[in-house]
């Protein structure tokens, strides 16, 4: 197979779940500068329009922008006839939308359970079967869900959301093993310490802590974790599926 490295994704179709920020932002403009249609969401219309415009500047980008609740299984549905409506198919899906809520055994609460596992394992499910319908018919895709270090290693104060970062790799590598026959791939990435609003807003020491147990000795940036995805939705990893890709510099937990 003859691989072109100038614009990989030129005519892909790509949904980035919580498109606006952090990991998701840096995904939308470095697999728009590949080339890819996008359909950028997240719960913030405004939001969405402003990374649209800003994509249409730098890479003259086609954008889909829909709004939703990634928890409304609805709002999901319908999300996908306007891709179908707009695009016709779809060739890649980033689950990328996810929250941390840290709580210590004993300390936590039903709704932290709830909520967390809605958002970072239930509703990649859910967008799993959505996308997959879409990219049958083709014999072609290639999805890449969002765990996290947390979900390989664990750590003190998040039992709930290294349960549903572990249940992103399970997901990943069953759903890699139902839609192999159809030329779909699944993959995910599984982010270190990345500086991102989360990442900023810890206490000066906590900061300096975690970049102490980076074998890099630095923080990951967002656009390092943007260039895994990139691989994982493009030719260059046209035989790789079911596999975790840690972008950690070494971190150890």
């Amino acid at each position: 197979m003859e691989l072109n490295f100038n614009r990989m994704l030129d005519n892909k179709v790509a949904l980035i779940t919580g498109a606006t920020r952090g990991i998701g932002r840096e995904t939308a403009k470095t697999l728009a500068s590949q080339g890819a249609k996008l359909v950028l969401t997240g719960r913030n219309f405004d939001d969405l329009e402003s990374l649209k415009y800003e994509l249409h500047g730098l890479h003259n980008s086609e954008c889909l922008c829909i709004a939703y609740d990634v928890k409304d299984l609805s709002q999901i549905k319908n999300a996908f006839i306007s891709i179908k409506k707009n695009f016709k198919k779809l060739d890649i899906l980033v689950n990328n939308a996810g929250i941390l809520d840290d709580a210590l055994m004993g300390m936590i609460n039903r709704n932290q359970i709830e909520n967390t596992m809605e958002i970072n394992l239930y509703s990649i499910i859910n967008h799993m079967q959505y996308a997959s319908r879409l990219m049958k018919p083709n014999k072609s895709g290639s999805i890449v869900n969002i765990s996290s270090i947390i979900g390989t290693n664990g750590n003190e104060g998040q039992v709930v959301y290294g349960a549903s970062k572990a249940g992103v790799i399970g997901a990943t590598k069953s759903a890699a093993k139902e839609l192999a026959a159809f030329n779909i791939r699944v993959n995910a990435v599984a982010p270190g310490f990345i500086e991102t609003d989360m990442a900023r807003s810890l206490p000066i020491d906590k900061y300096n802590e975690r970049i102490e147990s980076i074998k890099m000795k630095r923080i990951g940036l967002p656009v390092e974790v943007a260039n895994a995805i990139l691989f994982l939705t493009s030719d260059l990893s046209s035989y790789i599926t079911g596999q975790t890709i840690g972008v950690d510099g070494g971190m150890l937990i």
